[in-house]
């Protein structure tokens, strides 16, 4: 029988005393094995901020162009700041949508002479003066959704009998940590309706908050495509690369796309991304003999291949897709970075 819809789990039940999360600690693991997609619910943040969230991201977009034009991407060494839709690729084809990356805030790296260029991916963030309110409400919004992510990530490593704080050095103490606020236009019917194309995300864990439009499709098996529908309250997470690498394909990065809404339309998501350390080295974790026989091995885009080395990879995946700020921030960097 096929799958509908995604499974709901619920993040105070992982957390139940030890003797009695086991069960739920189990579906969460067969959940993130079999598809790699579910919602979470009772996961504490306020509903106040992300009602905030939601709104001042709306407010953003409605910014005369030109305000969005000051914090532009291509200002930004280090993938930061605004998006046009069409601008970014996916899979060699142009997602129709227009976005605001924020990325951990530090000082950017002093770089020395044979230094790998993935350290150049540190750096401040770019803010729209005509909206001082934005700044710190994701900040208050980033620093919440670090405390849900760690918190699942920890149930994770307890689900594959792991100590629960295994992937901590992962982690580390700089993560790679990335929010994403996101607008969908409407298309008319015989334009593109890649909203963003299939792929895969990077890092631990993606969590998204989605408004009422629907559009976001998850490939629970190959060819089926599953609606991963708005739902009040909830969180759409889905496991990255990276945890598929550490555990040898037990836990799945599974591909989804979204496809655009109709004319007249628009779709807001907010997406948070839970990263390692861009300096990390991704391991092998051992699981027991009865989890690891059911590991499937990670599955590899052949024309983006996964490699351990965290800082690289993800800077392959930002060069591919933002191939302005590539060639005006990395252009001695395009034909040694492995594709």
């Amino acid at each position: 029988m096929g799958i509908s819809t995604l499974p709901v789990l619920d993040l105070a039940l992982l957390e139940f005393p030890t003797a009695e999360q086991a069960e739920h600690l189990t579906g969460l693991r067969e959940t993130a094995r079999d598809i790699g997609f579910f919602y979470l619910v009772n996961h504490g943040i306020n509903p106040q901020l992300l009602q905030n969230v939601q709104s001042l991201t709306r407010a953003f977009f409605a910014l005369a162009e030109t305000e969005k034009q000051r914090v532009s991407m291509i200002h930004s060494p280090h993938f930061r700041g605004y998006n046009r839709a069409g601008v970014e690729y996916t899979r060699d084809q142009r997602d129709q949508r227009e976005q605001f990356d924020i990325g951990a805030e530090r000082a950017a790296l002093t770089l020395l002479p044979g230094d790998p260029a993935w350290k150049r991916l540190q750096g401040p963030n770019l803010w729209p003066e005509a909206l001082p309110q934005l700044r710190p409400v994701i900040y208050a919004w980033q620093q919440a959704m670090t405390d849900v992510a760690l918190r699942l990530l920890r149930a994770f490593a307890k689900s594959l009998s792991l100590p629960a704080n295994a992937f901590d050095a992962l982690y580390g103490t700089h993560p790679n940590e990335h929010v994403k606020l996101i607008r969908y236009p409407g298309q008319e019917a015989e334009a593109s309706q890649q909203g963003v194309g299939a792929h895969k995300d990077s890092g631990f864990l993606t969590f998204l908050l989605q408004d009422e439009q629907p559009g976001l499709q998850v490939e629970v098996m190959p060819g089926n495509w599953v609606d991963a529908l708005p739902k009040p309250g909830a969180f759409v997470v889905n496991i990255g690369e990276l945890l598929e690498l550490a555990t040898n394909g037990y836990l799945r990065a599974t591909v989804h796309r979204v496809v655009s809404p109709p004319l007249r339309k628009e779709r807001i998501s907010v997406a948070f991304f839970l990263g390692a350390q861009l300096d990390a080295q991704v391991p092998l974790y051992q699981l027991p003999a009865s989890l690891a026989a059911e590991a499937q091995g990670p599955t590899s885009d052949p024309a983006n291949p996964l490699i351990r080395d965290v800082g690289w990879n993800y800077l392959k995946g930002r060069l591919r897709s933002h191939r302005d700020v590539a060639q005006r921030y990395y252009a001695d960097t395009l034909n040694t970075v492995k594709s």
